[in-house]
């Protein structure tokens, strides 16, 4: 069963956008600063996500495909 890639990869966008925030305040930027990396940080964490899940999707797919394949080459 494929993974639903919208739901973690927002997950994780909002998760990378307070991370890079809280890193950003203790660091000493200033609030601007501070908000444009942690919205870049949400875009390019919601694009890694989004590209890893798919992969791994892809990956669970094949696997149930080969051993649904199997399975009928046994029976055969």
């Amino acid at each position: 069963m494929p993974l639903n890639v919208k739901t973690i990869a927002v997950t994780a966008a909002v998760i990378f956008f307070f991370l890079t925030a809280f890193i950003g305040i203790a660091v000493g930027l200033s609030s601007f600063t501070c908000c444009k990396r942690a919205m870049a940080g949400a875009i390019i964490g919601y694009a890694l996500t989004t590209v890893a899940v798919k992969a791994l999707n892809s990956i669970l797919i094949n696997a149930l495909v080969d051993e649904q394949l199997g399975q009928q080459e046994e029976k055969a």
